[in-house]
Formats: structure tokens, C-alpha cells, sequence
């Protein structure tokens, strides 16, 4: 979708936004689901990246401590704690610039992969930047999805990040696909970006061939000792506008009410879901960020009268259009 289709929807008057985006919603996903995902660090801190947004960067003095690979025991319990609870998706993130195949984290990614996807759930990996290698290793261990959000525009990411480019973040998510895993990617409201950066973002995610299978909308939480740790709260008519042309223009995707959910009122949420959301991280923590609880979500979805979507570790892929180019246009 083009950055002129992108805009005039994304303006048009509050409710007839909402209107489109719930009709277009109930086209492609008429049962009344949301997909629960629980996502867990197993690797903290230490990560030589420079994120402006990011707590777990060693450039930064967070608070946040750098810490080794989780043990397998350790990760396979939080997976079954996390199955028990209904999540359908186990997300596992490590705080790495990228990894390598033939190392022996990798290594030990690929053995813990193995086991997880044993639990019958789908399996969600971030690890950084992938080669073709290593994207094709991670599919064949048992990565339903893999996360790489663009976070931002391409014009503005230079600000929010300098130790990789937006192309290289295009990169990974290319060979992933490749691979024959799902992408998710999405991006983050409240970095200072202006309007237009966020429809540029969606402009490209709207681009992918195939799409994205899933699409993080997070609102940042300001990080006490990161750049941003000042940036103000992004307002809740600006998130919902946001989710409901996500809907609209990736109408296929799950679109998922992502990190920030904290700072929003129950009612906000619920609008949200109304815009088009059906995904939610669900559990106690975010990486390092706090989350709703597990039996607040739970009753919030029953008095919205939403149910859970139900596993699928076979999932395959999007297919890609051959009658559209692979690659996104990085100009407009």
C-alpha cells in the first residue's frame, strides 16, 4: 500500500477509521480470537548495539545487568508454565547484535528450539541479525516465526540507531522469509518520530512479499539512563489509529497490542481490539519491561466476550506474490 493510500486513511475522521478498520478486520478474521504470546528473555543485557530505545544496551547505564544464556531446563519450564497459562505462542529473545551458525550459542539456541517446539505451541525466536545459514538452521530446529521489527521510517531510524542500518534490519528478515519461517515485524510509537515516519514504516511492512505474518505495535516505555528516557506517553487515539490502518493495510496479519500495554486503561485496550488488534503478549514481563497480569487479561478478554486462538506449530509460511517485487522501495 502507498504512502498516499496510507495517509489518507490513517486521516480520515476518527470513527469512519475505526469503521473501515473493524469491517476490514471482521473480513479476514470473523471468529472473535486473540492470539496469546508469551515472550521471554533468555539472554539479558550486555548487547553491543546502540537502540537508543533499548535497556539491555552495554552502552547505557539501565540498571539492567548483563546476564549468560539461560539454561535449557530453566527456558522449557517457562514454556510449560506459559503453555498452562494458554499461550499459544512461545516468543524467546536474546539481547545479541546477531548470531553465527557453528558457535556454540547458536549451538545451543538450535538444541533449546528443538525442545520447545516439542510443546506443541508455535515457536517465536529474536536473536538479532540473521545470515542465510543461520535463518535456515533456526527453520529447520523449529522456529514457526521469526521477530525483526523495523521499529521506525527508514529516514528516521538514523537517529534512533547508528551500529546497524535499516537495510541491514531488511536483510535479515529477507533471509528469514527465505528460510520459509514467518516474519514478525512491526515497530515502536514514541521514538520522536512525526506521523508520516509511522506510515512510512507501515508503507514498507504493507510491502513485503510475502507479508508480514504478524505485526508488533508497541508504544515505548521510557527506559530510566537510555537516550530516551524522557520521551513523553504517545496518546491513545494515536495508537488506535495506528492499529486500525495496520488492519486495513496488512489485513492478514495478526496485529499485536504489543509493549506499553501497561500504561493503557482497560477500555483503551478494548478499542484497540475493536481497531483490529487480536494478538497480546501475555504473562508478567517483557523482556524487561512489566506487563498486565495473566488473570487481568484473562478476565478483560472474557468481558469483552474474545476467545483464545488455538496453536499452530505447522503453520506455514505466507507465500509470496510473484507478481510483486520481493523487495520493498526504500524511497517514495
Amino acid at each position: 500500500m502507498t504512502y498516499s493510500e496510507l495517509h489518507r486513511i490513517y486521516h480520515q475522521p476518527f470513527f469512519e477509521l475505526l469503521k473501515q478498520g473493524r469491517q476490514v478486520h471482521e473480513e479476514n478474521w470473523p471468529a472473535q480470537e486473540v492470539q496469546l504470546c508469551t515472550l521471554l528473555s533468555i539472554k539479558t543485557g550486555g548487547c553491543s548495539e546502540d537502540c537508543s530505545y533499548c535497556a539491555q544496551s552495554a552502552r547505557y547505564d539501565s540498571g539492567v545487568k548483563a546476564e549468560k544464556l539461560m539454561a535449557k531446563c530453566d527456558i522449557l519450564e517457562r514454556a510449560e508454565a506459559a503453555r498452562a497459562n494458554g499461550s499459544t505462542r512461545f516468543c524467546m529473545g536474546a539481547a545479541w547484535r546477531g548470531v553465527r551458525a557453528g558457535t556454540d550459542r547458536f549451538n545451543q539456541v538450535l538444541d533449546i528450539v528443538r525442545d520447545v517446539s516439542k510443546l506443541g505451541m508455535e515457536v517465536c525466536v529474536t536473536l538479532g541479525e540473521l545470515g542465510a545459514t543461520e535463518a535456515a538452521q533456526l527453520k529447520e530446529a523449529g522456529v514457526t516465526a521469526y521477530n525483526h521489527n523495523l521499529d521506525t521510517s527508514p529516514e528516521h531510524y538514523p537517529n534512533i540507531v547508528t551500529s546497524h542500518t535499516f537495510q541491514d534490519r531488511l536483510r535479515t528478515i529477507r533471509h528469514a522469509q527465505d528460510a520459509g519461517m514467518s516474519v514478525c515485524s512491526g515497530g515502536i510509537l514514541g521514538l520522536g518520530e512525526t506521523i508520516a515516519d509511522r506510515l512510512r514504516m507501515l508503507e514498507i511492512l504493507s510491502e513485503f512479499n510475502p507479508q508480514p505474518e504478524s505485526v508488533p505495535i508497541n508504544s515505548l516505555m521510557p527506559m530510566p539512563g537510555t537516550p530516551l528516557a524522557e520521551q513523553a506517553q504517545v496518546q491513545v487515539f494515536d495508537l488506535v489509529r495506528m492499529i486500525a490502518t495496520t488492519r486495513i493495510a496488512i489485513p492478514r496479519a495478526k496485529v499485536r497490542l504489543s509493549a506499553g500495554r501497561t500504561l493503557l486503561s482497560r477500555e483503551a485496550q478494548a478499542l484497540c481490539f475493536f481497531a483490529g488488534a487480536n494478538s497480546i503478549f501475555y504473562g508478567d514481563k517483557l523482556l524487561t519491561a512489566a506487563n498486565p497480569a495473566v488473570q487481568e487479561d484473562q478476565a478483560l478478554l472474557r468481558e469483552l466476550g474474545l476467545t483464545t486462538q488455538e496453536p499452530n506449530p505447522a503453520m506455514s509460511a505466507p507465500s509470496a506474490n510473484t507478481e510483486r517485487p520481493l523487495e520493498p522501495a526504500l524511497t517514495h
